[in-house]
């Protein structure tokens, strides 16, 4: 199992970072050890102090494929959840002064909290699902999939030029702007629709 994650997939999050808009999907990896579930608190790492949250809705992919067609991307995955994207914003950031990767500022040990999954089917349309993160009881990210750069079958078709994806493979579909910081103590909720999908203690 892999996790892809997607990069400057909304516009207004590209700028609040001073990046240009893509013209093809950036995409990154975390390894399965990033994975946190089951609402278990993170717990704050010793070589970072800028922590940022960037949430995400995250599609579990059903059966594998390869070079797959943007009209039949949608028989690829069959549920949806949500999830945090934790980012070590000081690592990030040296590494791009030097030219270098920063897999390192992504993907660190349960960098990656998920929820649970719910069917599709139990969803609105995928293209139009309202999501939103909460820090400490208010509401510092909203975000609409209608407003991705790239759709998610777009992706999905995307993706499958480059990698083959293997069912139980989980995609990071980008984030919205509004991502900042964490501190020890803080409580993070990330619904779908009205729903509470995700909560995660930072301890």
């Amino acid at each position: 199992m892999k996790i892809i994650c997607i990069g400057r997939n909304y516009r207004e999050h590209a700028r609040e970072l001073g990046n240009p808009v893509p013209e093809d999907p950036i995409f990154f990896l975390k390894p399965d050890t990033a994975i946190l579930r089951r609402n278990r608190p993170f717990l704050y790492p010793d070589f970072s102090s800028d922590i940022h949250y960037e949430t995400e809705i995250v599609i579990k992919i059903s059966k594998n494929g390869k070079h797959i067609e943007p009209a039949h991307a949608h028989t690829y995955y069959d549920e949806i959840g949500i999830g945090i994207d934790f980012t070590a914003r000081d690592l990030q950031q040296k590494a791009r002064e030097k030219g270098l990767p920063w897999a390192l500022a992504k993907g660190f040990d349960h960098a990656a909290p998920i929820s649970s999954f719910k069917a599709k089917t139990n969803l609105p349309d995928l293209e139009r699902l309202h999501f939103h993160l909460d820090l400490n009881g208010k509401t510092v990210q909203h975000g609409f999939t209608g407003d991705m750069i790239f759709p998610v079958d777009t992706l999905i078709s995307y993706l499958s030029r480059f990698i083959t994806l293997r069912k139980g493979d989980l995609v990071f579909t980008g984030t919205p702007s509004g991502v900042g910081p964490v501190s020890k103590g803080d409580m993070l909720e990330a619904f779908i629709e009205d729903n509470k999908m995700l909560k995660c203690e930072v301890k």
